[in-house]
């Protein structure tokens, strides 16, 4: 075990019984590394280190607990070209992407550092002569961290970032496809002046690792993005201990492109949305809603766009998709491409796995005409670079199709008209709209959630975390005699 990346166990790096390989999407005969595999026992004793050094990390001044996160944040950032080149080989994202992804997960770190000292509490009268009335946040105690794959280092930075700000202790659970990104960020917190065991790395398998801490009695608040049937399960699982939670699910985002739309604006847009990041993206635009009068011409020129796209490994320069993660995921992709077929569907371009220089996991990016918003293409996510047209005759079908859905995390429009962005901003039923712009790509410092069955819980980023990550503590104060 002695080439095996670690896990930290209550302030420990330690081996665990297994380990897993890590292999580039890229290119599979590339080994990212070995990686160990986390045992009941080892959850056990990190989450009993984590009820101390929670009690230790909340007594901490202001002010040392913002140096801890700048100094997070501030590394992360300076290695984002090193650590972004990491998450690309093993995540299959394009360079540019990768370190964009780390640079950006330091800001979280530099963000919630500030905010460590924006904790301002509330005072009010109360209706009793010679009472006040002290309003604060405490932390909420130990906080497990469940992180997907497609964004390994910011969707965990989000979670631990504002956990940490708020005087909590942190067991993270990454994604098991994506462990090299998690090691190293553990690298950097571990180091830290923390005390030890605030923060944990447990690597394991979902329905093992996974599914003991979110059943445990010792952990106070679940942070989850992942699927749906996921979701679901660690729901049950949390409401036996009533423990709080918070879940970033599936999505199926839907992009408006109006009659007045910019054409070549709206193909740049319904691009990026749908196939940055080979459509692994939660913000994914994945159904493209186009009204008839543009239809034709916008679907030329988009497919012309997709056709154009430059597959390849994602080190290499001048790579606008690279593969997608896994052969599980392949599959998946190509199966939905047959299913839209099967639905009547046709497929204008792309959906199909290609062969290059080296064996990977690529997929050329795929537009599927003819759709409509009933077939299961459209309401189920497929997380894969393919997007669905679906033509409707006005702006008011429009939006009924946006909102026809279970889920509502994002949704766009393109259009000159800003009665029709106004109206769209306000009726559109989901937690993010965009107005000419990608349905993909947010801010750190604003909330982030959706509705339906893309959310449950309190709004992640921004001001809004501390909603998750603190509890509200009402003290009623008389002076006494005077």
């Amino acid at each position: 075990m002695s080439d095996t990346h670690l896990n930290l166990i209550a302030g420990d790096w330690s081996a665990g019984d297994s380990e897993i390989e890590n292999r580039n999407p890229s290119d599979l005969s590339e080994l990212v590394g070995m990686y160990t595999q986390a045992t009941s026992a080892q959850l056990n004793a990190t989450l009993q280190q984590a009820r101390q050094a929670q009690l230790e990390w909340a007594a901490y001044g202001m002010e040392r607990k913002q140096a801890v996160l700048n100094a997070i944040g501030s590394e992360m950032m300076e290695r984002s070209v090193e650590l972004g080149t990491l998450l690309s080989r093993e995540e299959g994202k394009p360079l540019a992407e990768g370190k964009g992804e780390v640079y950006r997960a330091g800001q979280f770190f530099t963000y919630y550092a500030a905010e460590c000292l924006r904790q301002i509490g509330e005072n009010a009268d109360s209706v009793r002569d010679g009472v006040e009335i002290d309003v604060r946040r405490e932390p909420v105690g130990v906080v497990a961290v469940i992180s997907p794959w497609n964004f390994p280092t910011a969707t965990a930075s989000w979670k631990i970032a504002p956990a940490l700000c708020y005087g909590n202790a942190v067991v993270w659970k990454p994604a098991n496809i994506t462990p090299a990104s998690a090691v190293a960020l553990t690298e950097i917190i571990a180091k830290q002046d923390i005390p030890k065991g605030l923060f944990s790395l447990v690597m394991g398998s979902g329905g093992s690792i996974g599914q003991q801490l979110v059943e445990s009695t010792d952990i106070n608040a679940i942070s989850f993005t992942g699927s749906v049937p996921v979701g679901r399960q660690i729901a049950a699982a949390a409401i036996t201990n009533f423990t709080k939670i918070q879940m970033e699910m599936g999505s199926k985002n839907a992009l408006v492109v109006m009659d007045d739309a910019d054409l070549e604006l709206a193909v740049s847009v319904a691009a990026g949305g749908a196939f940055g990041g080979s459509g692994q993206k939660c913000t994914a635009s994945s159904r493209l809603i186009v009204h008839e009068s543009i239809h034709d011409a916008f679907a030329e020129k988009l497919i012309a766009a997709a056709k154009a796209m430059k597959v390849g490994h994602a080190l290499e320069e001048g790579t606008q998709m690279g593969p997608v993660v896994s052969a599980q995921q392949l599959k998946e992709n190509v199966d939905y491409v047959a299913l839209a077929k099967s639905e009547g569907a046709e497929l204008a371009c792309g959906g199909e796995p290609l062969d290059m220089p080296h064996e990977g996991y690529y997929m050329s990016p795929g537009v599927i005409m003819n759709s409509t918003n009933d077939m299961r293409i459209n309401r189920e996510e497929m997380f894969a670079p393919l997007t669905a047209i679906i033509k409707v005759s006005s702006y008011d079908e429009a939006l009924a199709t946006v909102n026809d859905t279970n889920f509502g995390l994002t949704s766009g429009i393109v259009t000159k008209s800003l009665g029709r962005a106004t109206h769209f901003r306000r009726n559109a039923r989901t937690g993010v709209v965009t107005v000419n712009l990608p349905t993909a790509g947010t801010d750190y410092h604003v909330p982030f959630g959706g509705r339906g069955d893309s959310s449950y819980g309190p709004r992640e980023q921004g001001k809004a975390a501390a909603e998750f990550y603190t509890t509200v503590k009402t003290a009623y104060i008389s002076p006494g005699q005077p």
